[in-house]
């Protein structure tokens, strides 16, 4: 990284980066992106023929001696590229001159899954392709299967913020996402030996065919020097940020189509790239690794997702990843808000607001102060009344260990002038805090933004957003509600109108539309297709529900979608499932209170039954595990080699072959998933009570056919109000009960109590599963036992036994069951998306559709 004295925000000047525009080209400049576009492309099979042909012959250069599936699929991506890019412009040129208020959508992950497929389904080109493609002799199917996913999230967050960007698009809210442009992305996992690997995800290996460079849009960066105080040529005090080393953020833009409405929004990546990433002169030297050492290190910060922080570097490392995201974000805003207003603000809070997707980007906060007092020359008062006006912050935790805390010393280090202005903040807000409570310091130690500890404490960024913010909102109404009593009582009691809920969602399109093309067209013979842009209208299919012959259709694209998934699982896991068992299915990212230990319990606990020959009222039942452990989380690890023993010994007990079939899929990502939620029977969402701030995966089960068994955690509770108590398998303590419990809570006893978890425990211990590799999961054992259970695996035990016969119970009665599956579906209306989405925008950011130009 290179050092510079200073760097304002207008200085792009570089060997690598863009000049300045001057003020008199502003206008020039902006001119492409302002100027609608109207081509018109074709929109049918011989127009899209035509295209594809040309972009593989000539912007490829493809022969037929030359030619595979990944460059015809390079090929259709342009082709289907440039009917975007008409819309695309169009959508802009409309928000410019509406001169709208805009939203951003700041998100460290978007878990966007294939683009193909949705954009097809958006333009509503998938027949037109589809023909096209068979008058070429080739399938569209196989060149589905050569995209990545695009690896720029892990689990319901990253995947929540693609839905999101999704209805925006659709709703025609002038919304732009950002995020980061991970080289890598979280990894891809490979599971030997039983264990989770960790190899690169390499979704870039081919190039990016969606992504836009956009490198006139290059931000500067920057990290470490330190304040300074001067005058400017006004006499004024100002400070400044000096000696630091820079960072250049590269923009890459992908398109965001709208459902059929000519909408197209951006999310915007950003790769880092150092100001020099060649040095000739090292080079000349003879210093050839010195020459590169530069450009690498600037590129790490963009190199992976969620990077380990169990070191000192890994933290430093997510800490400039965040950083790194907020500042280059809030430079482009503000130069799209110049650019046409000038430097004149006093507007900017009345056609700006910006969404801080979890805790992640909320130094944001401190970064728009910077900007505008440092850049700008906006007094504090008035840079503040700005910035707390323009952020609202989603909180999408319950885990105070999942709140990013920042040591002030690596702060100081990394992000000097920005610890000034947390600081300041932090003087300002105790300040309010101890009018309104005089005395009360230990209320103030409590909501302070530093919390006190050895090295000058650490920074609590949740508790930055809070105060900065004009809304802060929880994902479903039971995390909202802890919210305010717990997590953030005291800010609640100070503010109590800043706090909202907005129950999450998915978008019906991809995840209903797209990956369920069966169930969706019985849906729309049934009541009509207006539900892909209106999810509520679905409930009227639950009149179907009692017609014997919509049942036996409903269930044959049931099974034909478990076919599907079973040739995969066999695949990739070498485990045959068969089509008329119960597909019992958990996948989600591993983490000890969403208890895949719970369900791998209940597993020993079938497979303990069958060896006794206790088969009464048992059904076949295939269980499918899958999700992504963090690599330095230890026990998730540990959960995932344990799963995977327990279905070596099930798989190859000839005992269990007619009732049991057990497998870990590896890899779970997005294109996985849309082929698993489709087929599963029983949906497991049995996190402990209190902990699971919403789920997202809870609501694709559903709107797929699957019933839920689960806990009341989450947006389960809102599942089950939707569904009804007989659509739905309960089990658990509730988290009111589970805090009375804790203070005695003794796990052996509860183990000593229930004879099925005894068993369950006295195979585990004895080594059964592991009988090679004595002790292997003893750190399993002690944390159901000596550790205290603290995920109260063993307290639900029981009661999930229970709930897990019931469901066996009702699957036994295939036409009971299939009315339930009916009645879920006609059930999910209020988890899409599009209600989301409205709900925010008329609470928080109160943005008005703008129509895009017409093509």
């Amino acid at each position: 990284m290179a050092r510079s004295k200073i760097s304002p925000v207008t200085e792009r000047a570089s060997r690598r980066g863009a000049a300045a525009p001057r003020p008199a080209a502003r206008e020039q400049q902006r001119g492409s992106d302002t100027q609608p576009i109207g081509s018109g492309l074709p929109m049918d099979a011989a127009g899209i023929r035509k295209d594809f042909e040309r972009h593989l012959a000539i912007t490829l250069g493809r022969d037929n001696l030359s030619v595979n599936n990944r460059y015809r699929y390079t090929a259709l991506v342009m082709a289907i590229r440039d009917r975007l890019m008409e819309r695309w412009k169009n959508t802009h040129a409309a928000y410019y001159q509406s001169n709208c208020r805009r939203g951003y959508y700041l998100s460290m992950e978007f878990l966007m899954g294939r683009a193909l497929g949705n954009a097809m389904l958006n333009l509503d080109l998938e027949p037109a392709v589809r023909a096209a493609l068979a008058e070429l002799g080739l399938r569209l199917e196989d060149l589905l299967e050569e995209e990545a996913d695009a690896g720029l999230g892990n689990g319901g967050l990253g995947r929540l913020a693609a839905c999101f960007l999704d209805s925006c698009s659709t709703l025609q809210l002038p919304v732009f996402g950002y995020g980061l442009r991970y080289e890598y992305g979280m990894f891809r996992q490979r599971i030997v030996n039983g264990q989770q690997v960790e190899e690169p995800e390499r979704w870039l290996t081919h190039g990016g065919p969606w992504e836009l460079p956009r490198p006139e849009y290059t931000q500067r960066v920057k990290f470490g020097g330190r304040s300074e105080f001067y005058h400017d040529d006004r006499g004024r005090l100002r400070v400044r940020w000096i000696g630091t080393h820079d960072v250049l953020a590269v923009p890459y833009d992908m398109p965001i189509p709208g459902y059929r409405n000519g909408t197209v929004n951006t999310l915007r990546l950003w790769k880092a790239e150092a100001l020099e990433d060649f040095d000739l002169a090292d080079f000349n030297r003879g210093d050839y690794q010195a020459a590169i050492d530069e450009g690498a290190e600037a590129q790490h910060i963009t190199r992976v997702l969620y990077p380990n922080d169990k070191s000192e570097n890994g933290k430093e490392l997510r800490l400039k990843q965040q950083y790194f995201l907020a500042s280059a974000s809030l430079q482009d805003i503000v130069r799209r808000w110049v650019s046409v207003h000038g430097a004149d603000f006093r507007a900017f809070a009345d056609k700006n607001v910006v969404q801080l997707n979890d805790t992640h980007p909320t130094v944001a906060v401190a970064e728009l102060m910077r900007l505008l007092m440092d850049e700008h020359a906006l007094g504090w008062d008035e840079a503040w009344s700005i910035t707390t006006r323009v952020f609202a912050y989603t909180n999408h935790t319950l885990l105070p260990e999942a709140l990013e805390k920042w040591p002030v010393e690596m702060f100081r280090r990394l992000l000097p002038r920005l610890l000034d202005i947390i600081l300041e903040i932090n003087a300002r807000f105790l300040r309010l805090v101890a009018n309104k409570w005089p005395a009360d310091t230990e209320r103030q130690r409590r909501m302070s933004i530093i919390e006190e500890g050895p090295g000058g404490g650490a920074v609590r960024m949740a508790y930055l957003a809070i105060v900065g913010s004009f809304s802060v909102n929880g994902v479903a109404e039971l995390h909202t509600n802890l919210l305010k009593s717990g997590l953030f009582r005291d800010f609640y009691e100070l503010w109590p109108q800043k706090f909202n809920n907005k129950t999450n969602g998915v978008t019906q399109r991809r995840w209903m539309a797209w990956c369920n093309p069966g169930m969706s067209r019985l849906i729309d013979e049934a009541i009509g297709p207006e539900w892909r842009t209106d999810l509520p209208r679905i409930r009227a299919l639950a009149a179907r529900a009692e017609d014997a012959a919509f049942r036996q259709a409903w269930m044959a694209v049931k099974r034909a979608n478990k076919e599907r998934l079973a040739e995969v699982v066999r695949r990739e896991c070498g485990v045959v499932f068969p089509i008329d068992a119960m597909f019992d299915i958990q996948v989600k990212r591993i983490h000890e209170y969403k208890r895949q230990l719970l369900n791998a319990l209940h597993v020993i606990h079938l497979y303990d039954r069958i060896k006794r020959g206790d088969t009464q009222g048992m059904v076949p039942r295939c269980v499918l595990f899958g999700g992504k452990a963090a690599p330095g989380y230890h026990m998730a690890k540990q959960i995932i080699r344990f799963c995977n023993y327990i279905a070596q010994v099930v798989n190859s007990d000839p005992d269990c072959h007619d009732w049991l079939r057990v497998a870990f899929i590896p890899d779970y990502r997005v294109s996985l998933m849309e082929k698993i939620c489709p087929a599963a029977d029983l949906s497991e969402q049995i996190s402990t009570a209190g902990k699971e701030a919403s789920g997202t995966g809870n609501m694709k089960f559903m709107m797929n056919g699957a019933l839920t068994i689960g806990t009341l955690d989450g947006a389960n509770i809102e599942i089950r109000e939707e569904v009804g108590d007989q659509h739905f398998f309960l089990f658990g303590h509730t988290t009111e009960q589970i805090a009375a419990m804790r203070p005695t809570y003794e796990p052996r006893a509860v183990i000593d109590s229930d004879e099925n978890l005894k068993r369950v425990m006295t195979l585990i211990v004895s080594g059964h599963f592991n009988q090679c590799e004595p002790g292997i999961f003893d750190d399993i054992i002690h944390s159901l036992t000596d550790w205290g259970d603290y995920w109260m695996v063993c307290a639900d035990f029981p009661s999930y036994v229970e709930a897990q016969r019931r469901a066996a119970a009702a699957y036994q009665d295939r036409e009971r069951w299939a009315i339930s599956s009916i009645i879920n579906v006609a059930s999910c209306g209020k988890f899409s998306t599009d209600r989301t989405i409205s709900e925010y925008n008329r609470d928080i950011w109160r943005l008005q559709p703008v129509p895009a130009l017409p093509v």
